[in-house]
């Protein structure tokens, strides 16, 4: 799964590790905190691989399964995590903090989709989740960047689910509102008197419901956005 170095993404990981499955723990540049995951899940019996790479390069794909199916077998199960944010009001924003939040949200997202859909669709069984964010349904201001790459990622995530349904291949999402990370550190608290359950989420609540889309009780589930957000877009 990629950006798995910790938040979210790191809790993800040692939940499909609890379920038996081995994780690839791609980062970026957080070397200590993936292999603190890595250690994490080896300590409790599972198996687990950091691989350093920056999924907003188009090799990246390549090279992170090449690299995991040599030492973890085929992939068939694909979280895109990593995420960027490069807030400024859109008047103000330029073009690199544009393309540099798209490139690293959406396209990389769509790149790696693309790369584990080959083994998926050859043995008829995969699962796809990708990290959107409430930010993709509702008005962020601030964050036009971020927005357009998560609701871009439902949308990737529709029309794929739609494309290899029939090879048993399902491809969902996961909204998050607030939830306690590095990302939402500073986070005026006046934000959460809009959320009805009065506080964030935690990252392990999160990776639960990426546990549950995995498995193979959700295997009629694809297409799905499961919003997590405390009631936050109810």
């Amino acid at each position: 799964m990629t950006g798995a170095s910790r938040g979210i993404g790191a809790a993800i990981a040692k939940a499909l590790a609890a379920e038996g499955w081995p994780v690839g723990v791609n980062y970026r540049s957080d070397s200590a905190a993936a292999a603190a995951v890595v250690s994490s899940i080896e300590e409790s019996g599972g198996r687990a691989l950091a691989i350093a790479a920056d999924v907003s390069e188009p090799s990246a794909p390549d090279e992170l399964f090449a690299r995991v199916e040599e030492e973890l077998g085929p992939v068939l199960v694909l979280v895109n995590n990593a995420g960027v944010r490069a807030d400024n009001l859109s008047p103000a924003m330029d073009d690199e903090e544009w393309e540099r939040v798209l490139e690293t949200n959406l396209s990389a997202a769509f790149r790696m989709t693309r790369r584990a859909l080959r083994t998926m669709i050859r043995t008829r069984w995969g699962r796809v989740v990708n990290v959107a964010s409430v930010a993709g349904q509702r008005a962020a201001p601030g964050q036009a960047n971020y927005a357009t790459a998560k609701a871009g990622l439902v949308a990737l995530t529709k029309t794929v689910a739609a494309e290899v349904a029939r090879r048993s291949v399902t491809v969902n999402a996961v909204a998050p509102g607030f939830v306690s990370t590095d990302m939402t550190e500073g986070l005026d608290e006046r934000l959460l008197e809009l959320v009805p359950a009065r506080r964030m989420g935690t990252p392990e609540e999160v990776a639960a419901c990426v546990r549950f889309l995995v498995s193979e009780e959700a295997g009629y589930v694809t297409g799905a956005v499961l919003t997590v957000d405390g009631g936050l877009t109810a």
